[in-house]
């Protein structure tokens, strides 16, 4: 079972003006959690008082379908690896469906490396062709949320198995080792874990994923930090927070606010204080 299991915004804001904003997350089959972070759903209706959307940095790839696409063809497009939050008000309906994937594992799906996705939306049909496209329709056109789910583990069984693509062997091993040690791995100890120089860990960061083992590091660290201080009580962030290596007050709330784009009291409507 993965240790890195990642968090995203409407998880922790829990609370929104009325029911025009539902976010859900689903857990993958058994055989495709190795690949599989979650499935997701955003449904929003038009509202008075329009809620706000945030998405965090998470280290993964997700392909995302628009149910309310006019078009089977771009109803689905590829989101690469962010390194910064976003967040907006969502004034119009929606109704996404979205397949949340491990960055080093996702390749074998896609057959393109991350970093092909960084900066720019790649459309589904454009890397799966004319089967991304009916696959597409089939994910719209599906009765409800469990039915899409049963089309993708099904569609994505059978891609695992016809896949003839390789792992990148450092990425791999070296994100496995991030994982391990939650982020707190500078990109010289990473490199000595991997028996290779730096500067080709960094180059096989940059190619594969877009972003080099550092930005990777610090996505991964801020996510085990923020799942452990969602779980917390307010009197052990200081203790958590040094846990993870942010030694004073303003180091962990400029880190925070760089992943989040809020501080963590306004977050967690709890102050923080080192003592």
């Amino acid at each position: 079972m993965r240790s890195f299991i990642p968090l995203q915004a409407p998880l922790i804001e829990t609370s929104h003006p009325d029911a025009s904003y539902c976010y859900r997350e689903y857990q993958p089959s058994a055989n495709l959690s190795p690949y599989v972070a979650a499935y997701w759903t955003l449904d929003v209706r038009s509202s008075v008082r329009p809620p706000q959307h945030r998405i965090l940095p998470d280290g993964c790839v997700d392909i995302i379908f628009d149910l309310r696409s006019r078009s089977a063809s771009e109803c689905a497009f590829v989101a690469g690896v962010m390194t910064a939050p976003d967040a907006f008000l969502m004034t119009e309906d929606h109704a996404l469906f979205g397949v949340r994937f491990y960055s080093e594992t996702v390749r074998l799906f896609t057959r393109y490396p991350v970093s092909e996705f960084r900066n720019a939306q790649v459309f589904l049909h454009e890397i799966w062709g004319r089967d991304g496209a009916e696959f597409g329709e089939r994910i719209m056109t599906a009765a409800d949320t469990i039915r899409r789910i049963e089309q993708m583990e099904a569609y994505l069984s059978n891609r695992l198995n016809r896949a003839d693509i390789a792992h990148d062997a450092i990425l791999l091993q070296g994100l496995r080792y991030l994982y391990d040690e939650k982020g707190m791995l500078s990109v010289r100890s990473l490199a000595d874990k991997l028996h290779y120089s730096e500067r080709t860990v960094r180059r096989a960061f940059q190619k594969e994923l877009g972003i080099g083992p550092k930005e990777m590091t610090d996505i991964i660290r801020f996510q085990y930090l923020l799942r452990e201080l969602l779980h917390a009580r307010s009197y052990r962030y200081p203790d958590i927070a040094a846990k993870y290596g942010y030694s004073d007050q303003s180091h962990f709330i400029h880190t925070f606010k760089r992943f989040y784009g809020a501080t963590p009291q306004q977050v967690f409507q709890a102050p923080y204080s080192p003592g």
